[in-house]
């Protein structure tokens, strides 16, 4: 983003300029722009604090909105320029060129900013609009080519002034187009800011990506950074953590994107160390080189909005205080999907979850930013994941590196530490990267459920406001039973180990990455619910010795009532011999979305699929295994409510020292002896 000096030694920097989709993709181009099109009255629809109420709403105006207006790909003319066709209105009041103006009045130094938009066209116009926290709309100004002064180009340059005074709680800034007679153009729009020359000069990033056996989907996102000349400059180095046995290196993708880099691309090979291991060695590489203003975390599984980086740059730059300033995360196979607008530690429970009054989901594609309420609100969050956060230098060196966790929680607790230390963390709309969402993964069951269990625990010692970590104890308790009765007995057995691990203290952190992902696949491997198979021949074929009662088979979704009758009832039917034909055949085949406990627990054995659609196991009901681990269950749950005073002083005491540059040097020390670390990894 470039800067100008004015007369009163004052700069003038470019915060934010309308773009448009790179690859013309028709997919994302709600995020970019929006026609004017029929809507349903937000007034009528905005519904708050009922979650039911509000999914109604949602599936409602997805049906009810209006497809007759469209942005057809030959309307984009360049990166900044767009074609309106003659009468026709546009929106720029969007995801990406809407101006969140609440978040630069809350998190900078910047009090005022100016939109200049260059249109071309006659008899068009620009109207500049705000909205409040409420969403509520207010037009702010308009001008018309009509009378204009043009440029030999025929272009109009409108100015517009904007205080950022109103935005105490939210709102955003955005210009619609009206073309006349004729076709318009708009050839760009930039919103700039007058700040103190000390902020003049942009910081750089040291962009630190963790891969392992994605070679492709890696390499393609370091081209993807590589090929932005306007990102370039921001750029200090790109890192990458080569942790997998299918090098980014092999890739038919990389050579190109190391051409473009050369010296400001270092590939460093070690160990899987996980997403924690990976970006606490970016970390540390970043810290010990002292060149970068800031690190930024990403994930190698990413499609990239270069300009979200410049962004989030921009943003850093300006802020009053050192702030991590992390990206929101779109689905990569519907791309106009958000996943989750900003994200919060709830205390009494302490698991992370969307703010209360937003959605875990909404997709622009089916409802546009102006008419969305609730995205008109600030969201003020805890932390962001690192699938794409941008960490300034200095919290680095301050708060310590990354915890080594080996993925779950890092990301997380380095919020929540980072902002008891007084540098907060936003989610700053505008900087974005498509992601696999959550939602498809299984990451609740399978091998991952012990660094959910686990690292969930450390944070919470760290950083629980509670004596004995408020409702954990007891929800962990009640998630343990339900596993057991929906006969995920290798998940109950890798989430004991997770809190024995946990009992055991910090000493062992760092120790166990290397190893502990292979000790906990050969712990659950013994089960047959986590042995998968991808031939739907290689189970025995479903039958029952008795039809379902009446022909029902439980597909129904249960009342609250009958869900507690089924919470009494199920732990105790565990304890029965099963069926007899159910030790051969399995009773029920059942896909992941309707594998709920309250089903799984009424059957003896069933097939069970994936949540990513690949693959399915048998679950089989035993009652003594049942037992032993329930047994476990209740020892070690009461076990850790006991000693929880003890092992959170113990953490906390370990925090600084755990986190330090100077032990994550030595668990690196295997892959780093004898290089020379000014050039290790090098490609």
């Amino acid at each position: 983003m470039s800067v100008s000096t004015t007369q009163d030694g004052l700069v003038t920097r470019l915060l934010q300029r309308q773009i448009l989709p790179i690859d013309k993709d028709t997919d994302v181009f709600a995020l970019y722009v929006d026609p004017e099109e029929p809507r349903l009255d937000a007034d009528r629809y905005e519904i708050g604090g009922n979650r039911a109420a509000k999914d109604l709403n949602n599936a409602a105006i997805r049906q009810s909105t209006s497809t007759g207006a469209s942005v057809r790909p030959d309307q984009i003319l360049s990166r900044t320029a767009l074609r309106v066709p003659h009468g026709a209105k546009l929106s720029f009041g969007t995801y990406f060129n809407a101006f969140p103006a609440s978040y630069w009045r809350r998190y900078t130094i910047v009090e005022n900013v100016t939109l200049t938009v260059r249109l071309r066209g006659a008899d068009s116009s620009v109207t500049v609009y705000k909205s409040m926290a409420n969403g509520r709309s207010q037009r702010v100004d308009t001008g018309s080519t009509n009378g204009a002064a043009l440029d030999e180009n025929g272009v109009a340059t409108f100015s517009f002034e904007l205080s950022l005074t109103p935005f105490v709680d939210g709102g955003w800034y955005w210009y619609d187009v009206v073309a006349g007679d004729e076709d318009a153009v708009v050839e760009s729009a930039e919103w700039s800011a007058q700040v103190p020359a000390e902020r003049a000069e942009h910081g750089t990033a040291d962009i630190c990506i963790t891969t392992m056996n994605r070679p492709d989907f890696c390499a393609k996102l370091i081209g993807q950074l590589a090929d932005d000349e306007d990102l370039r400059p921001y750029l200090d180095e790109v890192l990458v953590m080569e942790q997998g046995s299918d090098p980014v290196t092999e890739s038919e993708f990389f050579p190109a994107a190391q051409k473009t880099l050369g010296e400001r691309l270092r590939v460093i090979v070690q160990g899987n160390l996980g997403g924690s291991g990976g970006y606490a060695r970016g970390q540390l590489e970043s810290v010990r080189k002292g060149t970068a203003t800031y690190a930024l975390m990403m994930d190698d599984d990413v499609v990239c909005e270069p300009e979200g980086v410049i962004r989030a740059i921009t943003f850093g730059d300006l802020a009053r205080r050192p702030t991590i300033v992390g990206g929101h995360m779109f689905s990569i196979y519907s791309r106009s999907r958000l996943h989750s607008f900003g994200e919060i530690i709830q205390p009494w429970r302490f698991w992370w979850q969307t703010r209360l009054d937003g959605y875990s989901d909404w997709d622009f594609g089916a409802r546009n930013l102006r008419s969305a309420r609730w995205l008109h609100k600030r969201a003020d969050v805890d932390f962001n994941g690192w699938f794409m956060c941008l960490i300034p230098r200095r919290v680095l060196e301050e708060i310590g590196l990354s915890l080594p966790l080996f993925i779950k929680w890092d990301d997380s607790e380095y919020g929540l530490r980072a902002k008891a230390a007084g540098f907060p963390t936003v989610s700053f709309p505008g900087a974005a990267v498509w992601h696999v969402p959550w939602s498809d993964k299984n990451d609740g069951v399978d091998w991952q459920a012990y660094f959910h269990q686990r690292n969930r625990f450390v944070a919470a010692l760290l950083h629980s406001p509670y004596e004995r970590g408020g409702r954990m104890v007891r929800e962990s308790l009640n998630h343990q039973i339900k596993h057991l009765v929906s006969l995920q007995y290798s998940t109950a057995q890798i989430r004991h180990q997770a809190l024995l691990d946990v009992l055991a203290g910090p000493g062992q952190l760092h120790a166990d990455l290397p190893g502990k992902l292979g000790e906990i696949n050969a712990l659950r491997k013994q089960f047959t619910d986590a042995q998968l198979k991808t031939d739907p021949d290689a189970f025995p074929p479903v039958r029952r010795e008795k039809p379902p009662r009446k022909g029902k088979d439980g597909i129904e979704i249960p009342g609250r009532l009958s869900l507690l009758i089924t919470a009494g009832l199920a732990p105790i039917r565990q304890l029965r011999p099963p069926r007899a034909m159910a030790k051969e055949y399995p009773e029920a085949e059942l896909t992941a979305m309707d594998a709920s406990w309250y089903r799984l627990a009424r059957y003896d054995s069933a097939i069970v699929s994936m949540n990513d659609g690949t693959s399915a196991a048998l679950y089989k009901r035993d009652p003594e295994k049942y037992r032993e681990l329930l047994r476990k269950t209740i020892e070690i749950h009461q076990r850790l409510h006991r000693e929880w005073p003890r092992l959170a002083a113990e953490y906390q005491a370990a925090l600084s020292e755990v986190t330090s540059p100077e032990a994550w040097t030595e668990t690196f020390r295997p892959w780093t002896e004898g290089d020379d670390e000014s050039a290790a990894g090098r490609p």
